[in-house]
């Protein structure tokens, strides 16, 4: 089996699932044109926990993990199967790596993973695990993460970091202060492009914007564990640059194996 690239999914407002714009777009093209995977294993900025925790639900449900949007978006349910055998052999890799990893067998799915999967698989035929982030270990904990899962992009996981590029919220209200976003996003994809992930892993060091473009690091950290995940000499393809509301930026990123 040809190993799958790995994604990294900047995914935005839940609104997205009702009204998916520009992204939309992207996310639906690589529904249609990656090669069809067996199951996906999505790490999720909005799901944060002590050590590595996967859904083991046979069914997980759609959490509707915000408030005060439009009624219609609560009445989405995206009625996938889970799948316990990969949560199951994702947790022994984990382990075998170090980490004290386990099954939630009652957690459902976010919207860090559903809403870009609503557009990427419609009729939620692919099974989905999810996968917790742990944000005061910081980045080279995911990376390491990431490095231990990569085996399941042999054998046909695609493997998916969902989060963001850049994530601050209060700047929504200062769109035309947007400078910095744009100027951390061209630094993040050099490093990027580069495969400088030592570098990456420092953003907060090494780029004045850094502590800006992510107040606290649970939406980037899903970019750490793709790029863990994806192939040494992966050759990174992004798909997306747009900003919304002037500061967020919607980057989205295919690491293809070389």
């Amino acid at each position: 089996m040809k190993r799958l690239p790995v994604l990294f999914l900047s995914h935005g407002s839940p609104m997205h699932a009702l009204e998916p714009g520009a992204v939309g777009q992207v996310w639906r093209e690589l529904g249609r044109t990656l090669p069809r995977p067996a199951a996906l294993l999505v790490a999720s900025a909005h799901w944060e926990t002590g050590d590595p925790q996967l859904t083991g639900s046979a069914r997980p449900e759609t959490i509707h993990d915000f408030y005060g949007f439009p009624e219609p978006l609560y009445r989405i349910r995206y009625g996938v199967a889970g799948a316990p055998q990969l949560a199951a052999r994702a947790a022994d890799l984990l382990k075998c790596a170090g980490f004290a990893a386990r099954i939630d067998g009652e957690r459902g799915l976010d919207h860090g993973a559903w809403s870009p999967l609503l557009h990427m698989y419609p009729d939620a035929d692919l099974p989905v695990v999810q996968l917790s982030l742990q944000t005061g270990l910081g980045t080279r904990h995911h990376l390491a993460l990431g490095r231990a899962l990569s085996p399941l992009a042999d054998e046909g996981i695609l493997i998916v970091g969902s989060g963001h590029m850049t994530h601050n919220l209060r700047d929504r209200m200062r769109p035309d202060d947007n400078a910095y976003a744009h100027v951390f996003q061209d630094w993040a994809s050099s490093r990027i492009e580069a495969r400088e992930l030592e570098a990456l892993a420092d953003y907060r060091m090494l780029t004045p914007h850094g502590a800006r473009a992510h107040p606290t690091e649970e939406h980037f950290l899903p970019l750490f564990v793709a790029l863990g995940a994806a192939a040494e000499d992966y050759r990174a393809v992004r798909l997306y640059d747009g900003i919304e509301n002037g500061v967020l930026a919607m980057d989205q990123y295919r690491f293809d194996p070389q």
